[in-house]
């Protein structure tokens, strides 16, 4: 089973004022909610996050059921790469699910999918029938991984395929996935509006 790595340190400029992680969802913080979701698929977690942000995501998390950590922006203003090598370096499984904060439907069982998938790979990465790739919804090889980020990083890249340019890593296809759980799993929250309509889902 993979560790668990929640990306929670960006700067949330298209939801406005407050902490996307932290925003009420139905009751819950949104970054407990993505949490909760992995509880059956990671074994341990790491929160990557911003300084300013670390004691209250605690509080959020406070009686989760896997040991947590933290892994603090050293340079909280360097994009999703940068928090991936950050939480990636904290973890202490040999892979490691990451995922953004703002993705509360979170499917094990495409987790689960994509740890079977980058097993003796450096990563697995869902690319959907739109030809995006996912790399904030990845299972990856923890430490391979963040040596390619901070390389990619020091040649002042900022996007995840830099970082996987130089590994060995898999592609996991949209039918893959809607085969083993559902696409819902990609769904983010950037805006007010957005999370209002996942409380909607959620409490409906």
């Amino acid at each position: 089973m993979p560790g668990g790595v929640v990306l929670a340190g960006g700067r949330s400029t298209r939801f406005g004022e407050g902490d996307k992680a932290l925003a009420d969802l139905a009751g819950v913080p949104m970054v407990r909610r993505v949490a909760d979701r992995l509880v059956d698929s990671v074994e341990t977690l790491v929160v990557n996050c911003r300084r300013e942000q670390r004691a209250a995501i605690e509080r959020a998390l406070a009686d989760y059921p896997h040991p947590v950590g933290y892994a603090v922006d050293p340079d909280p203003d360097r994009g999703p790469l940068a928090g991936i090598a950050t939480g990636l370096q904290a973890v202490d499984s040999e892979y490691a699910f990451v995922c953004a904060c703002d993705m509360p439907f979170v499917d094990g069982r495409v987790v689960d999918l994509l740890a079977d998938r980058a097993a003796g790979h450096d990563a697995a990465v869902p690319r959907l029938d739109d030809g995006w790739h996912q790399p904030t919804h990845a299972v990856y090889r923890a430490s391979s991984t963040a040596d390619a980020c901070d390389r990619a990083l020091a040649d002042d890249e900022r996007a995840a395929l830099a970082a996987l340019e130089q590994l060995d890593w898999v592609v996991v296809s949209e039918d893959e996935i809607r085969a083993h759980g559902s696409v819902e799993t990609f769904t983010n929250c950037n805006t007010r509006e957005e999370v209002e309509r996942a409380a909607a889902r959620l409490e409906g």
